[in-house]
């Protein structure tokens, strides 16, 4: 039981979203609309910077394989990589 129940970077990515959400309905309440308006209008955008996020702040290892695959038809040599 000493692992944590969410990692870092799903941590990240749920709090980042959470603020987006939380600006947005923040924002729409100000501008007037009804708190029904502003809790659609926060939620929707909470779910949709999840997945934002989640690509925004990408995996450690697919930006090495990227890296791989980039270099893959370079000539090898000191100035290629």
């Amino acid at each position: 039981m000493d692992q944590p129940l969410l990692s870092l970077r799903t941590t990240l990515v749920f709090l980042l979203a959470l603020l987006a959400g939380a600006t947005a309905g923040g924002l729409t309440a100000l501008a007037g609309e009804g708190t029904p308006h502003s809790l659609l209008a926060g939620l929707a955008t909470a779910g949709l910077a999840v997945p934002f996020f989640n690509r925004l702040i990408d995996a450690e290892g697919s930006r090495s394989q990227q890296r791989e695959h980039a270099g893959a038809g370079a000539g090898k040599g000191e100035g290629n990589g």
